[in-house]
């Protein structure tokens, strides 16, 4: 950041501090006098109330003059109260008003701040700068592809074999492997056992005859066989 614009930022931010002192400085002196008004305007509520009991003790004592001057007082009272009323209106609203250009001024600091720390960044961040790091990123990127490409080259012997040969034989492999595997025939899947309830033994089979006839086929078949 140039020594301008450092002198800038920090001679705006003094001016806006010295502005924001003065803004406080005139609420504390607006809130003394509202409350100096304040106290006076109950002295005077005081001071006609006790003018009214005068008159009704004068009215009592047949003083007819003196009661009347009471409530003249008691009106004078009343017109200073309203007076006093009148004051504290105008400084009320002029404490609306500096409090409102207060929260005013102290925004439009913030983002004039904001706003000029945003165009050093961009005045210290050059779109030149940013195009030649993106080059150099993009260099050194298709360096390291070539590096990665040139170790995965295969060296020796490897070097030497056909890669439609080894192709070929791969699918010789998996034809061969696929032609076994339809022959080989289909496993039966074992028969489920028979339960047999309890205390209950399973009916053995009975013996089968040998009849004449299957003696005589089998005589022949192994006369055959000699």
């Amino acid at each position: 950041m140039s020594s301008n614009m450092f002198s800038r930022l920090f001679g705006a931010k003094s001016r806006e501090e010295t502005n924001s002192s003065n803004t406080l400085a005139t609420l504390d002196k607006l809130h003394e006098t509202l409350e100096m008004l304040e106290k006076k305007e109950q002295v005077l509520l005081k001071k006609a109330s006790a003018e009214v009991e005068k008159a009704k003790e004068f009215t009592r004592a047949k003083n007819k003059r003196a009661a009347i001057q009471c409530l003249k007082r008691k009106r004078l009272y009343e017109q200073q109260i309203e007076q006093l009323g009148n004051f504290q209106l105008r400084i009320h609203d002029q404490m609306i008003m500096l409090e409102g250009a207060k929260a005013t001024t102290e925004t439009v600091a913030a983002l004039r701040t904001g706003a000029s720390a945003m165009k050093a960044m961009q005045k210290a961040t050059n779109i030149d700068d940013v195009d030649k790091t993106m080059d150099e990123i993009n260099e050194q990127t298709d360096n390291l592809r070539q590096i990665q490409e040139a170790l995965a080259q295969p060296i020796g012997a490897a070097a030497d074999f056909d890669e439609d040969e080894l192709e070929a034989e791969l699918e010789e492999l998996e034809g061969a492997e696929l032609e076994e595997q339809l022959l080989q025939p289909a496993i039966s899947a074992p028969a489920a056992p028979v339960r047999v309830p309890a205390g209950s033994q399973p009916a053995r089979p009975a013996p089968q005859k040998i009849s004449a006839e299957e003696d005589e086929l089998a005589a022949l078949q192994a006369e055959m066989a000699l």
